[in-house]
């Protein structure tokens, strides 16, 4: 008899402030997966990476390993369904396997959209398979104020923000889906000079926009030393100048120099870049 077992006891909460639930507890229900929905508003297409695990998860089906996915009531053409909130590929698995006709599902109180991208969130936050992408969607789906002020800026600098990876048209010109990039710039930054930095970039008419390319063009606008020397216009003009072969120049500074690609990128456009005799003045 194993003797080792021991009970589930609550621990200290003396520097926590415990928050009481603002709905009630999530109900268990048997239902067939082929009656569940999902909202592309804020749940992600299933990538091919996302089909290999639906298929493994067919080959080892086990309900010893199950965990139902997790589901909210929704209204769709005056009918009520339930829209898979967390579980989308055990839900597709389930469907797919002819030894499983109904499942168990955890139904929360999420009543429209936005509640429901935020439990989406909730649920998939600190997941490995989940990007920051899929995340941002999610985030604007909810009404997040940090992801609606990075869509206003990535629009005013007329550059689109792919909801997923691979779907750039043609050359990827002004689109980006370096969302994460984009977020720490607006934070160090503010919305304006982020604006400004991603126009650069976006004039050039060179894509896709990309993370190093945002750090560097940041580093030449905002250091007073390379800022005061040149303007927007003509770091566009040595971007365009460059083309790609501004990425092969710095690849090299990156082995003789040690430096981080971004940097090294940056001080390769700023060599092409006209400068001013004297530093040019500029008004706060």
């Amino acid at each position: 008899m194993q003797d080792n077992i021991r009970p589930i006891a609550p621990i200290s909460i003396a520097s926590v402030t415990p928050h009481q639930p603002s709905t009630g507890m999530p109900i268990c229900e048997l239902v067939s997966p082929t009656d569940l929905f999902v909202d592309p508003a804020y749940q992600r297409d299933v990538s091919e990476r996302g089909l290999n695990q639906i298929r493994r998860i067919i080959e080892k089906f086990d309900w010893a390993k199950f965990k139902p996915p997790v589901c909210a009531y929704a209204e769709l053409n005056g009918n009520t369904v339930l829209k898979v909130l967390d579980g989308q590929h055990t839900a597709i698995a389930a469907a797919s396997n002819p030894y499983v006709d109904r499942i168990p599902v955890m139904i929360v109180e999420a009543e429209d959209t936005i509640a429901q991208a935020n439990a989406f969130i909730g649920h998939n936050t600190d997941r490995l398979g989940v990007t920051k992408l899929q995340l941002h969607q999610a985030a604007l789906a909810a009404a997040d104020e940090d992801a609606q002020t990075l869509e206003l800026v990535c629009a005013r600098a007329n550059i689109k923000v792919l909801k997923q990876p691979g779907s750039y048209k043609r050359d990827g010109a002004r689109e980006t889906i370096a969302v994460t990039s984009i977020k720490a710039l607006i934070e160090r930054q503010g919305s304006k000079v982020a604006r400004e930095v991603l126009e650069v970039i976006a004039n050039a008419e060179m894509g896709p926009i990309t993370a190093p390319q945002i750090k560097a063009v940041e580093l030449l606008m905002v250091e007073p030393k390379y800022r005061d020397m040149i303007t927007p216009e003509d770091l566009t003009t040595a971007i365009v100048d460059l083309l790609f072969s501004a990425e092969d120049e710095a690849k090299q500074l990156v082995l003789s120099h040690k430096w981080p690609f971004w940097k090294a990128l940056a001080i390769t456009w700023f060599g092409k870049c006209k400068k001013r005799r004297q530093p040019l003045v500029r008004v706060a």
